[in-house]
């Protein structure tokens, strides 16, 4: 068959042709198939139905210094990690979840029904009732989550005072003796180690109030899939409500907080109704309180921020 292509290292067979387009050449050598007859025999042939896998990794137009630092990164990571796991000390990982429209809008997935569930047939913004903004904290030691959904805007101020709340709600309760605390972040977004206003909040929300010491330690650019709260938390939040229209912010609390898993997770949400505007900066105060310690080896996506 001249359309046949394949992998030549998997022994994988396929064709560039559709069953419907064999079906009719078929037909031509008055030979009359089904397109459900073609699939079949190509199965039987050894052909086989592919997809485009997200399974290379990529790193753009990097140099092998890039990947070299990118891999020097996990490993710090890592042993960072077994560092504060050894003493005891929480490990937090956060990040925002994709911002979701409130109202009657699709919500891709599906699940059983007698019937379906009509939506909009287009996902205006003008429509919605408002927007959710879920930044989340996952604490691995103990498998738990808080989510914090947002009404206004992902900044880094925000993100910094969900993760001082996490930790007034949950984190000192769960973590009495605790002096410092290890987190984890994308490199990008309203927690970018190059904006100032992020570095501040923490260090107002975290240092200041509560006298801890905050290790951050940033992913690679491109690397936020390998980010704990990505795959042990968001993941299960979507799954949870996949096929459901979020019509109400208390439609979004209550599926993020039925969340489970049967090893474990439990999962808090909290509604934020306060307003961030977008575009803050830190005043003379924050930074002049800010006291950091740069990591020796990759200073740009690893530092401690002290209490004064």
């Amino acid at each position: 068959m001249y359309a046949t292509a394949g992998d030549p290292i998997s022994g994988m067979k396929w064709t560039r042709k559709t069953t419907e387009s064999i079906a009719g050449e078929l037909s031509k050598l008055d030979i009359d198939v089904s397109p459900n007859t073609v699939a079949a025999l190509l199965r039987d042939l050894g052909y086989s139905l592919r997809v485009n896998q997200k399974k290379v990794a990529t790193t753009g137009k990097a140099t092998a210094e890039a990947c070299q630092l990118r891999d020097d990164q996990f490993k710090h990571i890592e042993l960072t990690r077994k560092h504060f796991l050894r003493r005891g000390d929480p490990i937090i990982s956060v990040d925002t979840k994709k911002k979701e429209l409130i109202g009657n809008f699709k919500n891709n997935g599906s699940r059983w029904g007698k019937a379906d569930v009509l939506v909009n047939d287009h996902d205006f913004p003008s429509m919605a009732e408002g927007k959710a903004i879920p930044y989340g904290i996952y604490d691995l030691t103990a498998n738990r989550g808080s989510v914090f959904v947002g009404t206004s805007h992902d900044t880094a101020s925000f993100a910094a005072e969900c993760v001082g709340k996490w930790w007034t709600n949950e984190g000192r309760r769960r973590y009495a003796s605790a002096t410092r605390l290890l987190l984890l972040a994308d490199n990008g977004g309203s927690n970018s180690p190059r904006c100032a206003q992020w570095l501040c909040g923490l260090a107002t929300n975290l240092c200041e109030n509560h006298g801890i010491s905050v290790t951050v330690c940033h992913y690679p650019p491109g690397a936020s899939k390998w980010n704990p709260i990505e795959h042990r938390l968001f993941s299960e939040i979507s799954k949870n409500w996949a096929g459901v229209p979020l019509r109400s912010y208390e439609t979004v609390l209550n599926y993020i907080r039925t969340t489970r898993t049967r090893t474990g997770l439990r999962v808090k949400a909290y509604l934020v109704k306060k307003y961030y505007p977008k575009n803050q900066k830190p005043t003379q105060r924050d930074l002049q309180n800010l006291v950091v310690k740069d990591d020796r080896r990759l200073p740009k996506w690893n530092y401690t921020l002290e209490p004064i």
